[in-house]
């Protein structure tokens, strides 16, 4: 029963992270873009920017927290194996190897960046713009890494061909 709990507490934690992170990338980047254009913008980098941004990383702390320990706990699987790609654990290894990079980007790359964009911290206009591209790139790069990533998760719960 612990493992079953474990595991749907990291699928949902996961389900909010790459939810959230979906959001950022297709949706609240246009909408921002036109709420610039008409200035109507505030309301979503003073209100909703920070709020997303706070349950996107706890998200990703969780989710990452949660696989670890699912990990360690699943006699099947182990998270030696899991991360030296060894065996039965290697097509999930693949999967968290994927999820401690974004995990990363997230709290090296695109929070630092994301509080100076918003004002969060200070920042002048020149290191407001460079902190809006390398927060774009590593949150694009995410979004890119979610998709194998989540591949490998569900490979190996279902049965997938292991390496």
């Amino acid at each position: 029963m612990e493992l079953v709990l474990g595991r749907w507490l990291h699928i949902l934690a996961g389900v909010m992270w790459i939810g959230l992170l979906y959001y950022f990338n297709f949706v609240q980047g246009q909408a921002l873009a036109a709420a610039r254009a008409d200035g109507t913008n505030a309301g979503i980098t003073k209100h909703i920017a920070p709020r997303a941004l706070l349950f996107f990383r706890w998200a990703a702390v969780a989710t990452w927290v949660l696989g670890a320990w699912y990990l360690m706990r699943d006699p099947r699987l182990g998270f030696i194996n899991a991360f030296t790609l060894r065996g039965a654990a290697a097509p999930i290894g693949i999967g968290a190897w994927l999820g401690t990079v974004m995990l990363f980007n997230v709290w090296v790359l695109i929070w630092p960046n994301q509080k100076k964009v918003l004002g969060l911290v200070q920042a002048d206009d020149a290191t407001k713009a460079k902190a809006a591209r390398v927060a774009f790139l590593a949150s694009r790069t995410n979004t890119m890494l979610s998709i194998p990533m989540l591949f490998f998760m569900v490979a190996s719960a279902h049965g997938l061909p292991r390496f």
